[in-house]
This record gives structure tokens, C-alpha cells and sequence, in this order.
């Protein structure tokens, strides 16, 4: 008997994982992408498209964009929302489609709150002004822990009261539920990116005296309440939250803060951190976070070290053995991709194919991989005598032989 070679262990990047009895086929997420095609909170035929693209190319979870738990939680009035029922069948003809290609639907939810009422990224967020209001954008006021403006707003937002933080933690409840229904099995809590959970949790934003400001634990207080809020709602599916490790330049959040609020959640049932950064900025010397490939990888491996969670690494990951040895090095249990995804959808399949996997086609719909196999095979198919012949008659016929 002779010792036959073992076949080369599977990528990482490639192993299916499971969460809360949820299985994700690889371990490549779509990292939410805000899209300002919706129409009052509701997906259209472009959301439609563009996740079923993305579905298509094979990545495990696929997220949309941030989805606003209230209306006035919309940073545009072309925003994602679900903060109505009318919006579950809109959101179920997505999640349908993204589930038969064998992806995992996700959700983020999220609230914009002093960051309301702008246009949306190509028009550089501009705020809305009382001209916009004859054409049908008239600007309203944001709420806010603190009546601190964020940028030039026509409004500066409402520091809002406990009926406020009330009605905003049952609207994310709400969300939640209708998140369900719409047929989504992972959700993400957006805490980050200078939006309303983040303004609560830095000390730039939050100048409150109250439970919900002061020392750290009292800045934390709104985001564990909508951790368990959420938690509620949402049993006994996968959980992440979208943090943002560090403020923006001169902000005064820390990575120590983070892997604090990190553990705090952990204890309140998230599964997942989801490691971003940005969005508050202030007056410390806090530098600049600088846009590296991988240049937020360090907090993913310090927050699943130090807080005991499992986290998900993104931010300039575009190569395959880059997104493989995150992986196998322990700093992160997923990585994200976004804009590297518009430009070839179909990275995880380019990604099997330079990482060895035996059949990198496995991961997209059988219409496709059955076709792109039979092109490999055809590729190595060898040229008998024949076969040359016939090439080689061809090739005279063509005026090339």
C-alpha cells in the first residue's frame, strides 16, 4: 500500500460558516453600498438589479444598503427605509431572488439623525435648502443627543427627549419585525459613520448631562438599548453591528472605547462586529485613519482578541490571497467588499480560481457555472490527429494557414 497525496485543504475564504444556525456558503460578505434609488423608503427595479448582480457573482451574504428605521432617520429623500408595512413585499421580491442563488439575505438598519436631510453622494451630500422645497425636497430637522449641527443644515437638530430616544428605539423594534417578514436571516445594527448611534456614543457629538451622556457608560446607554431592542425582535438570527472604532480625524472614540461597547454587546446578544471607522470629527490630535489596502483589518483582530467576539474585516480588501490570509490569521471570521464588487461582481469566482478552489464555478447559479465549466473543459480538450487536421483546414479555408 502506498501513501496517496491528501488533496490541498479548501480556502478559507471558501468554507462555508454558520451563525445562529444560519449558513453562509463562503465567507465573503457584500458589504452594505447606499444606492438613492428608492422611492419614499421602497426598493426599486435598481435595488433589485444591482443585489441580484451582486447575488449572482457568488458572495456568501449580501447586504443592501442601510435601510432607515423612521422617515426622518433618511440622510435623502432617496434612502432605503422599511419604517412601514407597505414596504415588506417591496423588500420580499429582493430577498427571494437573493436566496435562490444560494446567498444569504441581510439587512442593515440604521438612522441618520443630525445627518438628515442632504442630497445624496454625487451630489456631495449638499444640504437641502428652502429652494429645494419648490421641487418637491422641502429640508427638515434631524434629531440628535445634542442640538449640534453637522455641517451646514437649515435646520440644527432636536436634542431629543426620553418620548424621543422612545419612539426611535420602537421604531428600530418595528424595523426589526418587518425585517422578518420581508424574509431577511442576518442583520446588522448601523452604530457607526457619524450617524445616530455613533453621535450618542462620542463625547464630540453627545454633550448631554443626563443618563445618556457624561462618562462612557452613560454615552453607551442609547446603543445597548437599541442592541437589546433589536435582540428582541430578532431572536434567533445572526446580529452584527457596524461600529466605528475610531472617530474621524481629531474625534475623542477611541479603539479602547469600542472593544468596551463591543464586550457590552457581546453580553446583550450581538454576534458579530462589523469594523469601519469615521464620521465624528473634532479638535483632539486623533490623525487620520489612512486609506491602505486593509487599513481597518488591525481593529477587527483587536476587537475579536480583546472582547471576544467574532468580527468582520473591510475596507480595501480587493485581493484573494489578501482576503485568505485574514482569514486563516485569526484578525477576522468575514471579510466585506463593496466597491470592488461593482467593478467585477463576480470576484469570488476569480478569487476561487487564484486561491485553487476545485471548482471555482460552485458559487454561482447552475445557468452560469454549467456553461463556464464546459468552457474549461473545452479549453484543455487535446487536439488529436484529427482533430489538427480539421483545425488546420479551417485555418486554410479562413486565409490564416
Amino acid at each position: 500500500m502506498t501513501d496517496q497525496p491528501s488533496a490541498a485543504p479548501r480556502p478559507l475564504l471558501f468554507t462555508p460558516i454558520t451563525i445562529r444556525g444560519v449558513t453562509a456558503k463562503n465567507r465573503i460578505v457584500v458589504s452594505p453600498m447606499c444606492q438613492y434609488h428608492s422611492d419614499d423608503g421602497g426598493p426599486t427595479d435598481w435595488e433589485l438589479i444591482h443585489l441580484g448582480r451582486l447575488a449572482t457573482g457568488g458572495s456568501g451574504i449580501v447586504f443592501g444598503e442601510e435601510t432607515a428605521v423612521e422617515a426622518r432617520g433618511r440622510k435623502t429623500y432617496d434612502c432605503a427605509g422599511i419604517w412601514a408595512d407597505k414596504h415588506i413585499p417591496m423588500y420580499r421580491r429582493i430577498t427571494d431572488f437573493i436566496r435562490a442563488q444560494d446567498a444569504v439575505p441581510a439587512i442593515q438598519l440604521g438612522h441618520s439623525g443630525r445627518k438628515a436631510s442632504c442630497h445624496g453622494a454625487v451630489h456631495d451630500f449638499r444640504p437641502l435648502t428652502d429652494e429645494d422645497a419648490g421641487d418637491g425636497f422641502a429640508p427638515w430637522q434631524g434629531v440628535s443627543p445634542s442640538p449640534l449641527f453637522e455641517g451646514p443644515r437649515r435646520y440644527a437638530p432636536k436634542e431629543m427627549d426620553r418620548d424621543d430616544i422612545r419612539t426611535v428605539l420602537d421604531s428600530w423594534r418595528e424595523a426589526t419585525r418587518r425585517s422578518e417578514d420581508a424574509g431577511y436571516d442576518f442583520l446588522e445594527v448601523h452604530g457607526a459613520h457619524g450617524y445616530l448611534i455613533h453621535q450618542f456614543l462620542s463625547p464630540c457629538s453627545n454633550q448631554r448631562t443626563d443618563a445618556y451622556g457624561g462618562d462612557l457608560e452613560g454615552r453607551m446607554r442609547f446603543a445597548l438599548e437599541v442592541a437589546e431592542a433589536v435582540r428582541a425582535a430578532w431572536p434567533d438570527k445572526p446580529l452584527s453591528w457596524r461600529a466605528s472604532c475610531v472617530d474621524g480625524v481629531g474625534g475623542r472614540w477611541t479603539l479602547e472605547d469600542t472593544i468596551v461597547l463591543s464586550r457590552a454587546l457581546k453580553d446583550r446578544g450581538i454576534d458579530m462586529i462589523d469594523c469601519s471607522s469615521g464620521g465624528v470629527t473634532g479638535d483632539s490630535n486623533m490623525p487620520a485613519v489612512p486609506r491602505i489596502p486593509g487599513y481597518q483589518v488591525g481593529f477587527a483582530e483587536r476587537i475579536k482578541r480583546e472582547a471576544g467576539i467574532p468580527t468582520i474585516a473591510v475596507g480595501l480588501i480587493t485581493e484573494a490571497q489578501q482576503a485568505e490570509d485574514i482569514l486563516q490569521s485569526g484578525q477576522a471570521d468575514l471579510v466585506a467588499l463593496a466597491r470592488e464588487l461593482l467593478v467585477n461582481a463576480e470576484w469570488p469566482v476569480s478569487a476561487a480560481q487564484e486561491l485553487g478552489v476545485a471548482d471555482p464555478f460552485g458559487s454561482m447559479p447552475l445557468e452560469y457555472a454549467h456553461r463556464l465549466r464546459l468552457r474549461e473543459k473545452h479549453k484543455t480538450m487535446p487536439i488529436n490527429q484529427g482533430g489538427a487536421e480539421t483545425v488546420a483546414a479551417m485555418r486554410a479555408h479562413l486565409g490564416q494557414g
